[in-house]
């Protein structure tokens, strides 16, 4: 090979190293909150992996829990903060996808119904017979706490469909809406995110004269950062190992608060076998 060739070769190999280094890694989050909160939520995030991982990070938001699983199948992102379900559809679409790590909270995830006041439902250690002919919303149709694990057990309780235990049965969209329109009477009954509650709680933004907790759900996984199996090809070697450590390392109480969550601690995508399992039983696996 001439020594002109092997200057050519060496520029190309360098610039294409370069290309690869330079590109943007980007993430997104299932919209459990409003738009406003999540921007604030994960801004802080990016910066913090992109001093991590040596690369520019961005924050893309997304305006439903099926858009997220799109952006992360086209790879539109590359890592993705999503629900228990999401993350299954979203892995068995993207071979070789990773089930990072996990909050700790999220080993025994919960979800809440709620009830407004009116309705004269107080908190018990079963789902009570008295939520049945009233009105109920879910979260988001995708949501793991806000649809996937309530519907599940109110099937298992009445042994009928959500659609025959209430008179009128809705999405509400996120977790935080849920909160406000059974807090406002719109919807007398509804299940959302136990973090989310308690953290609306702590902020003092709960008004628990006309909406109060009535039931918690026995533990489920939930939560989890998945990664595509095809990041190292772009990124470099090792590059996934990387972000899991990243995520790992995160100890900042003003970032985990974010979330909200104490630590994050591995995760494996066997993990979430028993979301499938319930997702496949009740019909909304995708």
């Amino acid at each position: 090979m001439s020594y002109i060739r092997k200057i050519l070769l060496g520029s190309l190999l360098a610039f294409t190293s370069l290309a690869v280094s330079a590109q943007t890694f980007v993430f997104t989050a299932i919209p459990d909150e409003d738009e406003t909160k999540l921007m604030e939520r994960f801004k802080g995030i990016a910066d913090y992996l992109q001093e991590k991982l040596g690369v520019e990070v961005r924050y893309i938001p997304v305006k439903s829990y099926a858009a997220a699983v799109s952006a992360f199948r086209n790879n539109q992102v590359q890592l993705a903060w999503f629900g228990g379900l999401s993350g299954v559809q979203a892995r068995s679409l993207v071979p070789g996808s990773e089930a990072l790590a996990q909050g700790v909270e999220d080993v025994d995830f919960y979800t809440y119904f709620i009830a407004h006041q009116s309705t004269g439902l107080e908190e018990s250690d079963t789902l009570p017979e008295g939520i049945r002919g009233k009105t109920f919303t879910f979260g988001s149709k995708g949501s793991t706490s806000g649809r996937v694990m309530p519907e599940h057990y109110i099937r298992q309780t009445f042994s009928e469909a959500p659609e025959d235990v209430f008179s009128r049965v809705g999405f509400s969209g996120n977790h935080t809406r849920t909160l406000r329109l059974v807090e406002a009477g719109t919807y007398e009954v509804g299940a959302l995110n136990y973090a989310v509650w308690e953290k609306e709680l702590e902020n003092g933004n709960v008004n628990t004269d006309e909406v109060s907790v009535i039931w918690k759900t026995p533990a489920y996984p939930d939560y989890q950062w998945t990664i595509r199996g095809d990041v190292d090809d772009r990124y470099g070697e090792g590059f996934t190992d990387k972000v899991r450590q990243a995520l790992l390392d995160m100890d900042d109480p003003e970032l985990l608060e974010s979330f909200p969550r104490s630590g994050f601690i591995p995760t494996a995508n066997e993990n979430y076998e028993p979301i499938r399992s319930v997702a496949e039983q009740i019909g909304i696996l995708d």
